[in-house]
């Protein structure tokens, strides 16, 4: 287990093509999970936690890593089950997620394992604890669930999504000639994050929730017009079963057809986001989620380059 520990901070630096590793962790029962080891910011046995007044249920308390305060939530009444108990034996998984730390309570943490974009699968159709999974895999046999923690972080601490008046462009709609906005992300509270935000410029946007689907239907468009006739931009997450943004942009810049569309990567890979990468894809800007005013100011600078009176 501890060289497990140790490891997770050196394996964060890893960006793989369509690739990621996995950390897989239990809550209490059988069923394991997984996270992205590019989210991990360190794996330790629980410490002591602070509990304070009017915190929100999920949150167990506070404790204090390495200089900083952190909230630890209880994954496991986060998404709908009971509390873990003896928490002094469970481990936390310190994490970054939309430029803030926070610690993942669990009941066990496993190990990494390495697997590619294409064997992450959108999560079945279902009800309760499903609400929560943005993909699911199979390892040694078995189901592996990956939450989506947008959507946890969204319920306990709801980030901002609106866009301050005085960064719209009062001229923008005019410039996009009936053109959209094509987003692609797993998180259906990413998704409605964004299209929230762009709604705010008086843009519309085709929602998707994976590079593949995006790619078939960039793909399809293409077949009776170019794609900048469609979107003036796709705005891409990097995480997303299937198809990887890193692999999507790829695609898109490699096809003759495509590469002419502005593509943005936005991403919650804040804080160990590796910029070569980026590059060598060809994507043509990245935006860390999630600040709204960002986002709306490099939608609009990318409209007006295009059309700049």
């Amino acid at each position: 287990m501890a060289g497990l520990l140790d490891s997770v901070n050196q394996r964060t630096q890893l960006v793989g093509q369509n690739r990621l590793e996995l950390l897989l962790f239990k809550l209490g029962g059988i069923q394991r999970y997984g996270i992205n080891v590019f989210k991990v910011k360190e794996v330790l046995q629980c410490p002591p936690l602070t509990v304070l007044p009017k915190l929100h249920p999920a949150i167990r308390g506070i404790a204090h890593i390495r200089g900083q305060t952190i909230s630890v939530i209880d994954m496991n009444l986060a998404t709908g089950g009971r509390a873990i108990e003896n928490i002094e034996e469970r481990f936390i998984i310190i994490t970054e997620y939309n430029r803030s730390i926070q610690g993942f309570l669990v009941g066990s943490v496993e190990r990494i394992i390495n697997i590619n974009w294409e064997n992450i699968l959108p999560p079945p159709n279902g009800v309760g604890r499903y609400n929560y999974l943005t993909a699911v895999t199979e390892i040694d046999g078995s189901l592996v669930e990956i939450l989506d923690v947008e959507k946890i972080l969204d319920e306990i601490a709801p980030v901002n999504t609106e866009v301050t008046a005085e960064v719209i462009d009062d001229h923008i709609q005019e410039k996009m000639a009936n053109k959209k906005i094509l987003v692609a992300d797993d998180s259906s509270v990413a998704r409605k994050q964004i299209q929230r935000a762009i709604s705010a410029l008086g843009i519309e946007c085709d929602l998707v929730k994976d590079g593949k689907e995006a790619l078939e239907l960039l793909k399809e468009i293409s077949k009776t017009q170019p794609v900048i006739d469609r979107y003036a931009l796709m705005i891409s997450d990097v995480e997303m079963p299937e198809m990887d943004g890193y692999t999507l942009t790829a695609e898109v810049k490699n096809n003759p057809d495509l590469s002419d569309l502005h593509i943005i990567l936005h991403t919650s890979l804040s804080g160990i986001f590796n910029q070569a990468m980026v590059e060598k894809v060809g994507a043509d800007d990245f935006i860390a989620k999630f600040n709204p005013d960002e986002l709306a100011t490099a939608v609009q600078r990318v409209i007006n380059l295009d059309h700049p009176k």
